[in-house]
Formats: C-alpha cells, sequence, structure tokens
C-alpha cells in the first residue's frame, strides 16, 4: 500500500470510532457528564467546606482536573474496549487483519477513536466544571499532552481487554476489578502527602497517581510528584502496550478462530 491509500485505510476507520460514539452521544458522552456533575456536588459542594484548603486551592478546585482524568481514562478505555469486541464479534476484525492493511494503521485507527471519545469527554467535563469552580489553567501545554497521552494509554489497555476478551462480560472485568481501584485510588479526591508514609510509598505503584498529578500540575500548578517524572511512567507505558498490542494483532491472538 502506497501513503494515500494507508491514510485512507486510517481515516476510514478514524471517522467509523467517531461516528459510532458521537452518534449515540445520549449513551456515550450525556451520561459521564452526569456522573461527573454528581461527584462536583457532593464531594465539592457538601463534603468540600469540611475538608477545607489543598495546597492553597478550594477542595473543589483542587478534585476539578482529577475528576476531568477520571472522565479521559474510563471513556478512553471503554471506547476501545468495546469497539473492538464488537468488531471481534461480528467478524469484522478477521477481515481487516487478512486485508492489505497493516495491522499498526488498524491499530491506530482504534486508539484514535479512543482518544477521540476520551477527549471530547474531557472537554465536555471541564465546561461542567465552570458551573461549579474557577477553571485555572496554569500550563495549558502540560494540560493537554497529559490528557492525550493518558487518553491514548488507556485506549492501548482498551484494546487489549477487546482482544483477550471471550464474551461481553468479560469487557466489564478489568473496568470494575482493575480501574476503578487504580482510578479512586490514584489521588483523584485527596493529596497523597495526607496519606502515612507507608501509604505514600504504595501509592507510588500507581500508574494513575502520575497521570492526575500531571494533569493537575497543568491547571492548578501544583503537583505531588516531578512533571517530568509523570511523563516518563506514561511514555513508558504507552510504549509497552503498544509494542504488546501490535504484537497480538501481527499473531492473530484472541482474532483467529
Amino acid at each position: 500500500m502506497n501513503a494515500q491509500q494507508k491514510w485512507t485505510a486510517y481515516y476510514t476507520i478514524l471517522i467509523r470510532e467517531v461516528l459510532r460514539f458521537s452518534r449515540i452521544w445520549i449513551q456515550t458522552i450525556l451520561p459521564p457528564v452526569i456522573t461527573t456533575a454528581l461527584y462536583f456536588i457532593i464531594f465539592g459542594n457538601l463534603i468540600g467546606p469540611a475538608i477545607g484548603e489543598m495546597h492553597g486551592f478550594s477542595y473543589m478546585e483542587f478534585i476539578v482536573p482529577g475528576l476531568i482524568m477520571m472522565a479521559v481514562i474510563t471513556n478512553s478505555y471503554a471506547n476501545v474496549v468495546s469497539s473492538f469486541y464488537g468488531s471481534k464479534f461480528q467478524g469484522n476484525i478477521a477481515e481487516m487483519l487478512v486485508s492489505p492493511v497493516p495491522n499498526w494503521i488498524i491499530l491506530a485507527g482504534f486508539v484514535s477513536g479512543g482518544i477521540a471519545r476520551g477527549m471530547a469527554v474531557g472537554v465536555a467535563v471541564t465546561l461542567v466544571s465552570l458551573i461549579f469552580s474557577k477553571l485555572y489553567i496554569e500550563h495549558l501545554w502540560v494540560m493537554f499532552t497529559i490528557g492525550l497521552l493518558t487518553s491514548t494509554l488507556f485506549s492501548l489497555a482498551g484494546l487489549i481487554n477487546g482482544v483477550y476478551a471471550k464474551s461481553f462480560d468479560d469487557i466489564s472485568i478489568v473496568p470494575t476489578f482493575v480501574l476503578t481501584p487504580l482510578t479512586y485510588l490514584g489521588g483523584v479526591f485527596y493529596s497523597i502527602t495526607m496519606l502515612p508514609e507507608i501509604w505514600q510509598k504504595i501509592s507510588l505503584l500507581n500508574p494513575v497517581l502520575y497521570m492526575v498529578n500531571g494533569f493537575r500540575y497543568g491547571v492548578l500548578g501544583i503537583a505531588d510528584l516531578p512533571i517530568w517524572i509523570s511523563y516518563l511512567i506514561i511514555l513508558g507505558f504507552i510504549f509497552i502496550l503498544a509494542s504488546f498490542s501490535l504484537y497480538l494483532l501481527n499473531r492473530g491472538i484472541g482474532t483467529r478462530t
């Protein structure tokens, strides 16, 4: 395939993925926005005044970046795992893999669709946050790149889950038992400086912590960890998951019957 044909293949997959979630935006975009609004009301307005300030910001202002990142993570992951497994269930992915389209183009198309949904939900949640709190953006480039890289990472993770899933029930196992605990324990609602020393060290094993802190640094200009470590962790996981995803597609693992 020449460059134009590769671009057409990638663009076709991307457009299909974008149309897939945008046509049913009431099911894909609206629910996470409503859920996050409830977090703002319950944790920000009701519990926040009792907690007070964190690092010089109100509790509402402190949790806004974490809630935005949580929405980006869950929706990037959900979009790819459901789309890839659906394509596998219907037999579409097998047709793609036997076509002249390189596997890395297929991978890029699905991941880009996950990024599109994750970032769309992130923007929607950000706009809703303006109703409840002032939005500080200290480092716009850091905010954007951390959000984009995190969305890429969890889109790749969703594809891997989709490869190994054997039923529709399997696509909910990882989000329920892995993704949700990591997200809630990733510093979304608190600073790790509030934890005992032993739990601070344990928290450092949670990769979501670095993403939330990196994004919070971009928005508020504060973080519990150096920003370069956040970039290093995220890029390292992207490289590992991208390589593994491509390996799975090349070998046809989970896609060939």
